[in-house]
């Protein structure tokens, strides 16, 4: 499993490099996402992960769309975990709107704020094996596209939030 940098590593400052076209549909692709899904499933507060958050300056990131859905009702049983794959994404579209929200990050532990981010926004990317796509979201989840996408582009949350607060957990006796 790929360990999550975090923030001071150069690498979450680059823009980072398209995913080589040769290597879509590879055992080398296959293998780097398996390891940032099971990066992001041994942190259970994480719904998404770039590779430059694990090393890797490509433009490429996950999202584990079972953690983007409202909480559980009592005995629900919770969806099985789903991982989708953007590589060489870009925003093709977003609403006029924005909207203030909450925000973390895995690379910068412990600190949260407010970002202003667009209501909606439309992404085109490829899967793993290169077929393309274009996904339309709103809410969580196009928040998480405008995070991921500010990874690739070498920025954290914390460039543009306000309201930074930085929480320390107290270590359990």
């Amino acid at each position: 499993m790929r360990k999550i940098v975090q923030d001071g590593a150069p690498v979450l400052r680059e823009a980072a490099k398209p995913v080589p076209e040769e290597l879509f549909g590879s055992a080398k692709l296959a293998r780097l996402v398996r390891d940032m899904a099971a990066a992001l499933d041994a942190q259970p507060e994480g719904v998404a992960l770039a590779a430059p958050q694990v090393g890797v300056s490509w433009r490429l990131f996950i999202v584990r769309t079972d953690r983007t859905l409202p909480p559980l009702a009592a005995g629900e049983t919770a969806p099985p975990a789903e991982i989708e794959v953007y590589a060489n994404p870009e925003i093709v579209k977003t609403s006029r709107k924005r909207v203030r929200a909450d925000e973390g990050c895995l690379s910068v532990r412990g600190v949260y704020g407010t970002t202003n981010r667009h209501e909606r926004v439309t992404v085109r990317a490829r899967r793993a094996d290169g077929i393309r796509f274009t996904r339309g979201a709103g809410g969580l989840l196009a928040q998480i596209f405008e995070h991921e996408l500010d990874h690739l582009n070498g920025v954290l949350f914390t460039d543009h939030a306000e309201n930074l607060l930085a929480i320390t957990h107290a270590a359990s006796a």
